[in-house]
């Protein structure tokens, strides 16, 4: 074989792996995309403050969502969430929430989760095995969600625990578990459709 037609399969070789790559990429970005309805959705948090138990309400977020329940290895998800947007319903308590000891939103203004790992548990019931990133730390997160499916329009509800301790949210002398529960209970509810 001449050298240029060894250089002629070597470069076409090169360019048949190039393509394989790009097709590679393509397949990875197959799953469907799907657009948060914010008017039907909502992310909040239910916890304590001596004894006195409160839902919050983070009213600033939206969800990147690329989800196929038959193409689960080409689904991901990316939720941003502007953890100054918590309200509780009590003003000096949404202030203390933005502070240096808890959510710190100066300095860490967005918190969050991302999921490329899901398991189908039958029955319309899902498990998203992602990762939580608050105060610039992030930690393991399994956040278990149920999914109906109706044409292009989808409503789901998930629920999860979040040991805010983890995270470094609540320090000083108003941080400990006396004053406000470790465990913090996540709850989204989000409707939306596909993306056209």
């Amino acid at each position: 074989m001449s050298g240029m037609s060894v250089r002629a399969s070597f470069i076409g070789l090169v360019f048949a792996a190039a393509l394989g790559s790009a097709a590679t990429g393509a397949a990875a970005q197959t799953a469907p995309k799907w657009v948060v309805d914010p008017a039907h959705s909502q992310l909040t948090f239910d916890s304590q403050a001596e004894g006195m138990a409160f839902t919050g309400t983070f009213k600033d977020w939206d969800a990147d969502i690329h989800f196929d329940p038959k193409a689960l290895d080409q689904s991901k998800v990316v939720v941003t969430v502007s953890t100054g947007s918590a309200i509780t319903g009590d003003d000096s308590r949404d202030q203390t929430a933005r502070s240096s000891d808890w959510f710190a939103t100066a300095m860490f203004p967005k918190a969050t989760f991302t999921s490329q790992d899901f398991k189908d548990l039958g029955g319309g019931r899902y498990e998203a095995d992602g990762t939580l990133t608050i105060r610039g730390v992030s930690q393991p997160l399994v956040l278990p969600f149920t999914l109906a499916i109706t044409g292009d329009a989808a409503t789901m509800t998930g629920v999860t625990t979040v040991d805010r301790s983890l995270f470094g949210v609540g320090q000083g002398d108003n941080g400990g578990a006396d004053v406000v529960p470790l465990e913090v209970t996540l709850k989204v509810q989000l409707a939306a459709k596909l993306a056209k």
